[in-house]
């Protein structure tokens, strides 16, 4: 051992096998790192809600709320007004719901139980404004019949929420009288523009293609003002600053129905339309390609016995910039059904149901997303049991299974149905509430473990001179928000 200390070179070899010894105890010893967790968004109720219903005189308006959320809330229906003036007009009365519907602004409180009026001509927009409980899940709809004249059929549309970018596909003003229907229900003014896309490729005024709408303000615009040659069109309403409310009505003319277009899945390279029903007449399919590629799209159909390829229609051309048209009712004619349709660019879709009888109806469906949130529908069906509601409902990448639940209008709510649906199919389901005749909404809501879902809300009604029809999308429900999470940074604060 002296030997060893004396040589310079053993003693180095003692000290490195020391070393090593410490710095081993110490690393076996050592507490484990804090364990990164990322911080993660969270899931919150959403407590404030506001939509437009764009036209309401002489229609029903619809307000519900699901049940769940607990605490205080209310919505109150009223006519739309600038934000310092909401709630009187210039010499401080009172305002009307609808400016002039026969009765004050309405206020609802109960979750749970749908609020449905019937509101007088002459009145503008209306806005539904929804916080605390009310907020949760809030959807209203208004829906107007008519047994005569141009305007003759079912028209329902959801009530919007104000928005930044807005898409509607349907006939063009040369086949109908298109109508455009925009409201500013917020604090800043909406700098909007528009674009159409036409048969033959993007159309613009001469006249400009944009407007301002400020706050409190509502415009009707008539299309063919903007654009009047087309027959098919896309339309996109977007804004530059502020958000705005927009809705368009196509009237088709005597005898041959009128409705809304509901709002279109903005555009993708996957796009499903569901909601089509299992009743005959004419289907009309609409696709837009408003980039700058063409492209052909691919068309399944997702029927109660599969989805498959339509014989002789599995595609459709759309050049870039522009919107197609492909008559579908030989091969979706009488089934209940969605399609999906995929494109290498992307694309907006809809598609024109036309009812049957000697004086036709149209409703219209378009692009969706899928529900994973669930669904509410204001409007079912309206008191006196005349009109028949159902819902379509599509499952078509994997099986699925819903829970349906409907709101009287009074009265106690019916225990909830669950639905299953195979992969790749279809299911339409007659709703029928308690009685057969009260007014009530529906609730659909996907259970856990379940694949997407994808429907469409259908009112029809059978009279002499044929039969009336409106349809509605399932659109995801106002339930709940992701809120991001909160982090330490200081560079907000520093200059």
């Amino acid at each position: 051992m002296r030997r060893l200390i004396e040589n310079r070179f053993g003693l180095l070899a003692l000290v490195l096998i020391a070393s090593g010894a410490l710095f081993g105890v110490a690393f076996v010893s050592r507490p484990a790192p804090a364990t990164q967790v990322r911080p993660q968004a969270v899931r919150a109720l959403v407590e404030s809600v506001t939509a437009v219903c764009p036209a309401p005189a002489g229609s029903r308006v619809s307000v519900v709320t699901p049940p769940g959320a607990g605490g205080p809330g209310s919505a109150t229906v009223s006519a739309i007004a600038a934000p310092d003036a909401k709630g009187t007009d210039k010499k401080g009365t009172d305002k009307k719901a609808g400016e002039d519907p026969g009765e004050k602004d309405a206020v609802i409180d109960r979750p749970g139980l749908l609020w449905q009026r019937e509101i007088a001509s002459g009145g503008g927009p209306l806005m539904v404004d929804a916080t605390g409980s009310m907020a949760a899940g809030l959807e209203s709809a208004q829906t107007a019949r008519e047994t005569s004249g141009a305007q003759r059929g079912l028209a329902g549309v959801r009530c919007v929420e104000p928005g930044a970018d807005t898409w509607f596909v349907g006939p063009g003003p040369a086949a109908a009288e298109m109508t455009l229907y925009l409201a500013n229900p917020d604090s800043a003014p909406a700098d909007i523009t528009f674009m159409v896309y036409s048969g033959e490729g993007p159309v613009l005024s001469e006249r400009g293609n944009g407007a301002v709408v400020k706050p409190g303000e509502h415009r009707v615009i008539r299309l063919r003002d903007l654009a009047p040659s087309p027959l098919i069109m896309a339309l996109r309403v977007s804004t530059r600053s502020g958000r705005v409310a927009a809705a368009v009505k196509a009237v088709l003319g005597e005898g041959r129905g009128a409705d809304w277009l509901p709002v279109a899945a903005a555009p993708a390279t996957r796009v499903v339309v569901p909601g089509i029903p299992g009743t005959a007449g004419k289907r009309e399919l609409y696709v837009a390609a408003p980039g700058e590629t063409d492209t052909v799209v691919r068309i399944k159909a997702v029927l109660e016995d599969g989805s498959y390829a339509l014989k002789n229609k599995e595609t459709i051309e759309v050049p870039a910039g522009s919107t197609a048209s492909l008559d579908l009712s030989t091969g979706i004619g009488g089934q209940p059904a969605a399609l999906v349709l995929e494109s290498d660019v992307p694309i907006v879709a809809g598609l024109k149901i036309t009812g049957t009888g000697a004086r036709q109806d149209v409703a219209f469906t378009a692009g969706a997303d899928s529900i994973d949130l669930g669904s509410v529908v204001a409007d079912a069906q309206a008191t006196g049991g005349k009109q028949v509601s159902r819902l379509v409902l599509s499952a078509p990448f994997a099986p699925a299974t819903v829970e349906v639940r409907l709101l009287p209008a009074k009265g106690e709510a019916p225990a909830p149905v669950e639905v299953k649906l195979a992969a790749a199919h279809t299911q339409e389901i007659r709703l029928t509430p308690r009685g057969g005749k009260d007014a009530f909404s529906v609730v659909v809501r996907p259970l856990p473990g379940s694949g997407q879902v994808y429907g469409g809300r259908v009112l029809d009604e059978t009279t002499k001179d044929g039969q009336l029809v409106t349809a509605q999308p399932l659109a995801v429900g106002r339930i709940w928000a992701l809120v991001p999470p909160a982090v330490d940074a200081p560079g907000v604060v520093l200059p």
